[in-house]
């Protein structure tokens, strides 16, 4: 389940961990050193359009919901057998 939960919060992410990604290629004046040498991303967010990377986040999402629930499945009317252990082994389950 917890996988479940981390794939779709990844998903979510996803655009905004491509804009930062992005920014960080393409404007090198946000990495700031520090006295000891450290580098350290500056104003990263401060420009960011969060309202549209929140919603292409969401719709992303949402597109990949429908339509892993739209295509995997059985036929309504079939049956799913779980799993069964018969002599020792795990026989996987199925959709009849």
């Amino acid at each position: 389940m917890i996988r479940v939960i981390v794939e779709n919060i990844l998903l979510f992410l996803l655009p905004t961990l491509a804009y930062l990604g992005w920014v960080l290629i393409a404007r090198p004046e946000t990495l700031e050193r520090t006295p000891d040498g450290r580098i350290k991303p500056t104003g990263l967010l401060n420009d960011a359009p969060l309202i549209w990377l929140t919603a292409a986040g969401a719709l992303l999402l949402v597109v990949a919901l429908v339509t892993f629930g739209s295509t995997s499945g059985g036929k309504p009317g079939q049956h799913y057998t779980p799993p069964v252990l018969k002599d020792g082994k795990i026989e996987p389950g199925h959709i009849e």
